[in-house]
């Protein structure tokens, strides 16, 4: 199986309509539009921050290495035609290598076109052209009903669900699997 190669950077990764890239400082009003937008946020594990903080988590991002197991990783969903930042998709790959854990926002303007879709599938391609892992997990609230429409369209099985607590609230969460083929 491959593994990452801290020396060669995988993004920028493109598609038809989007690019997952590195996020940096630039995209700050962007990233900071949806991820104050309360609708975005509703099952979300972030919570909104300061530009400041917003900033410097943008900075952090942009230097990382990508895909270090047992670490999260943000990258940036543009528009390929401008490259104006539109969402972000988490990842983490386990301690072990054995798998990988993904989230992911998009603003509401550009919700329901097929993007949000596009670039999780990209996603998913490239964690397993450049990693090691044998599948990918998503965890998403039971109530997020587009989030599990989206995940089943990509091939992913509900594994399970628990009862949970989130933001105080208690809710159950739905776990989706995708295995490497």
């Amino acid at each position: 199986m491959p593994q990452a190669d801290p020396q060669a950077d995988p993004l920028p990764r493109a598609t038809a309509r989007i690019l997952l890239r590195r996020l940096g400082v630039d995209d700050l009003p962007a990233f900071q539009a949806y991820r104050h937008d309360p609708e975005v946020g509703k099952y979300q594990g972030w919570s909104a921050t300061t530009d400041d903080q917003a900033r410097a988590f943008l900075a952090q991002m942009h230097a990382a290495p990508a895909f270090v197991a047992g670490e999260w990783f943000q990258v940036g969903i543009s528009r390929r035609d401008s490259n104006l930042l539109i969402g972000d998709i988490g990842v983490c790959v386990a301690a072990d290598g054995e798998s990988a854990e993904i989230g992911f926002s998009l603003g509401k303007p550009h919700q329901g076109q097929g993007l949000a879709a596009e670039a999780l599938h990209e996603a998913i391609a490239l964690l397993f052209d450049v990693t090691g892992v044998s599948r990918i997990v998503a965890v998403t609230d039971a109530r997020n009903a587009p989030a599990i429409a989206l995940l089943i369209a990509l091939g992913m099985r509900q594994a399970e669900t628990k009862a949970a607590i989130f933001r105080g609230e208690a809710c159950h969460e739905h776990t989706f699997t995708l295995a490497r083929r």
